[in-house]
């Protein structure tokens, strides 16, 4: 039963999940760690973190993490746990699969109407709320602390952060090495 109710909530995350990966990771978050608590918070958040660090498109990442894991936290076994991420992949990615094959060739004809652009006008917005929601659920207290919790924690996390924006957006430094400087601190600084 946990493997058609996995089926279902990607299918709709895939559905709905527009704005590519980040996009989804609210839905993703919303769908596996407060609607069926499939995942803790701080299960979701290791996810994300090893999704934005494998190759490969972070949603697709996500939804094989999130299907293992929520298989294995119902009891399974490895095996049952591989059919879990199989599933949740499919899933993700099969109404994008279908939708594109309907709507490829008529997109290319009406690609340049009125209609279509004001749709894609009026999704602009959408993609950019859920973007920031994706930001925003990624600034708790699993992944920051809090100052009353732990203060050092907290400050260094918060430092951490703010030098990773300052450093990919301003000084333009690749974010991949943003990332190997960030873990080399997180090592240093936190334990």
């Amino acid at each position: 039963m946990i493997y058609l109710d996995l089926f279902i909530t990607f299918f709709k995350i895939g559905l709905f999940g527009f704005g590519g990966g980040y996009g989804m990771l609210s839905l993703i978050q919303h769908e596996t760690v407060e609607r069926a608590h499939w995942l803790s918070t701080a299960e979701f958040t290791d996810i994300v973190a090893i999704s934005q660090m494998t190759p490969g498109p972070i949603g697709i990442n996500s939804a094989t993490y999130c299907g293992y894991t929520a298989i294995h936290n119902a009891g399974y076994g490895h095996l049952m746990g591989i059919l879990g991420s199989a599933t949740a992949t499919l899933a993700l990615m099969l109404p994008s699969f279908i939708l594109m094959i309907l709507i490829s060739r008529m997109f290319m004809r009406y690609m340049n109407t009125p209609a279509v652009k004001a749709i894609f006008a009026g999704l602009r917005p959408a993609v950019v709320g859920l973007l920031a929601a994706a930001t925003l659920l990624l600034c708790n207290a699993d992944n920051f602390s809090t100052p009353t919790q732990n203060p050092w924690q907290f400050c260094i996390s918060l430092a951490l952060c703010l030098a990773t924006v300052f450093g990919t957006g301003y000084l333009r430094i690749n974010p991949i090495r943003m990332i190997c400087y960030s873990a080399l601190a997180g090592l240093l600084l936190l334990y």
